[in-house]
C-alpha cells in the first residue's frame, strides 16, 4: 500500500503516491549500501563522502530531518548521481521504518547483498568489504557486525548486553551484539523479514526475523569509532524500556 509521507528521489518510485526525479544512469552492481539517517547534519556528508570514494552503490534515507540533512544528502547525489538514491520521510518515522524504506528502495532495484550502515560516523567503511564475504562464498544469510566491547564507555556496554540478554531470552537467539547498527544480508533474507517496529526495537526485530525464518547468520569483529557525538546516538533507558514492551507483546502473540 503507497505511503504519501514518502518521496523517493529516484528514476523509480518505491511507495506509490511519491514523487521521482531520476539519476542519469545505472548500478554498476547489485550491492546497495543503506544508510538511515535523522538530523545527521554533522556526519551524514562524510559518510556519504566515504562510501561514494569506495564505489558503493547507496541508498539514504532522510527520517523526516528537521536540520540540514536532506540539503546535505541532495548536494551529495547531485555530486554522485550515479551512485546516490534518496529517500525521504515527510516526518519522522523512526529507525525502523527508514531501514525499511531503504532496504525497500534497493530490492526494487535488484540488490543481490546489501549493507545497513550507521549516518552518525561510528562504523569504518573499511568493514564492509568483511561483512559481505560470507555472503558472497554463500556461507551465510545475514552478517551481524560485532562491536569491540572493551573499547565501548561501561553505560553503552551495560546496555547492550542488557538488550542482548532481553534477546535471546525472549526470541531465543543468543548474539553478541544485538543493536549493531552493521550488517549484511543477502537478497533472499531482505526479502523474508517481516519489519514493523518503526524505533530502535526493528534491531532486536531483526534477530527474531533471522531466528523465525530459520537464516544462517554469522558474526563479524568490526571497529567502531567512538565520539561525543555517535555515544549521543543510539538507544537510551526510555528506548530500552520501549523495546522490552514489544518484546513481551511479541511474545503474547504467540498465544
Amino acid at each position: 500500500m503507497g505511503n504519501s509521507n514518502i518521496i523517493v528521489e529516484d528514476r523509480k518510485v518505491v511507495q506509490s503516491n511519491g514523487k521521482h526525479i531520476g539519476p542519469s544512469g545505472k548500478f554498476s552492481h547489485k550491492t546497495f549500501i543503506v544508510v538511515p539517517a535523522y538530523n545527521e547534519e554533522k556526519t551524514v556528508g562524510r559518510v556519504l563522502n566515504h562510501l561514494i570514494k569506495r564505489g558503493y552503490q547507496v541508498v539514504v534515507v532522510d527520517d523526516g530531518s528537521s536540520d540540514n540533512t536532506h540539503s546535505i544528502i541532495s548536494k551529495a547525489r547531485k555530486d554522485s548521481p550515479e551512485q546516490i538514491f534518496v529517500c525521504q520521510h515527510l516526518i519522522n518515522q523512526g529507525l525502523g521504518a527508514a531501514l525499511k524504506t531503504g532496504m525497500d528502495c534497493a530490492l526494487n532495484h535488484g540488490a543481490e547483498y546489501m549493507v545497513t550502515f550507521d549516518a552518525d560516523c561510528q562504523h569504518d567503511p573499511e568493514d564492509i568489504k568483511n561483512i559481505l564475504i560470507p555472503l558472497k562464498k554463500n556461507q551465510a544469510d545475514v552478517v551481524l557486525g560485532v562491536r569491540n566491547f572493551d573499547h565501548m564507555p561501561l553505560f553503552k556496554k551495560m546496555g547492550n548486553q542488557i538488550m542482548n540478554t532481553l534477546t535471546f531470552i525472549f526470541y531465543r537467539e543468543k548474539v553478541s551484539d544485538s543493536q549493531s547498527g552493521l550488517r549484511a544480508l543477502n537478497k533472499k533474507s531482505a526479502r523474508l523479514l517481516r519489519l514493523h517496529y518503526r524505533g530502535y526495537g526493528v534491531s532486536s526485530e531483526i534477530i527474531r526475523e533471522i531466528k523465525n525464518h530459520r537464516l544462517k547468520m554469522v558474526e563479524i569483529p568490526i571497529k567502531t569509532i567512538y565520539t561525543d557525538y555517535s555515544l549521543s546516538k543510539g538507544t537510551n533507558t526510555s528506548i530500552g524500556l520501549e523495546i522490552l514492551f514489544k518484546m513481551i507483546l511479541d511474545v503474547f502473540k504467540k498465544f
